[in-house]
């Protein structure tokens, strides 16, 4: 089982990368035939803006996985191992909410859009909406793996904090700790 969610992933990767190297030669391409033949792509805008969707969605649900998310962390850091465990569960039931909105929105826009052809390109607006239905079900199957790992305790206190760490900031707090530890050591009547 592990083998195919890995594998998924990697085919996620692999979507991500050729919707950047696709965004590139559309922009690229229709810049250089707009300077060098005053002519361009009618429809390297909208494909762009295609790709730049699906790129983002796509990277949302790696970035999931990964716990490369961006996010505040001040609070749970300080809470007990089971505060931190409850407030992770909490988190983690919202954004399964969160992910029921976006699954259900997506899916009536991309039934509303489907026979809607995009204006330059023809594609179906159905495509544009659908990333949405993959994005939601694929994010709430990984939050759902995560959560039942917390409620059922299968994971350490250290990952009790699903957020990128903030390198800076944590080097703010070692030289704290180090300068807290060099005034109990300087201290008069403190031995060498």
């Amino acid at each position: 089982m592990k083998t195919l969610v890995d594998g998924y992933f990697r085919l996620l990767k692999l979507l991500m990368f050729l919707c950047m190297v696709g965004m590139v030669v559309m922009v690229f391409g229709n810049v250089v035939m707009r300077y060098a033949f005053n002519s361009g792509l009618t429809m390297s805008e909208e494909l762009a803006r295609f790709l730049f969707v699906w790129m983002t969605f796509l990277g949302a649900i790696v970035a999931l996985r990964e716990h490369a998310h961006l996010g505040v962390d001040t609070l749970i850091r300080r809470l007990p191992p089971l505060g931190r465990r409850f407030a992770l569960l909490l988190g983690h039931m919202l954004m399964l909410y969160v992910c029921w909105l976006i699954t259900t929105g997506s899916w009536q826009q991309t039934q509303i859009n489907l026979s809607v052809p995009a204006p330059a390109t023809g594609l179906s607006m159905g495509a544009f909406y659908g990333v949405g239905v993959l994005f939601g079900i694929s994010a709430a199957a990984v939050l759902l793996y995560e959560a039942v790992r917390i409620a059922f305790g299968r994971t350490g206190d250290h990952e009790l904090v699903m957020v990128a760490s903030n390198d800076a900031a944590e080097e703010v707090e070692r030289l704290q700790h180090e300068q807290q530890h060099a005034g109990k050591s300087s201290a008069p009547g403190a031995k060498a």
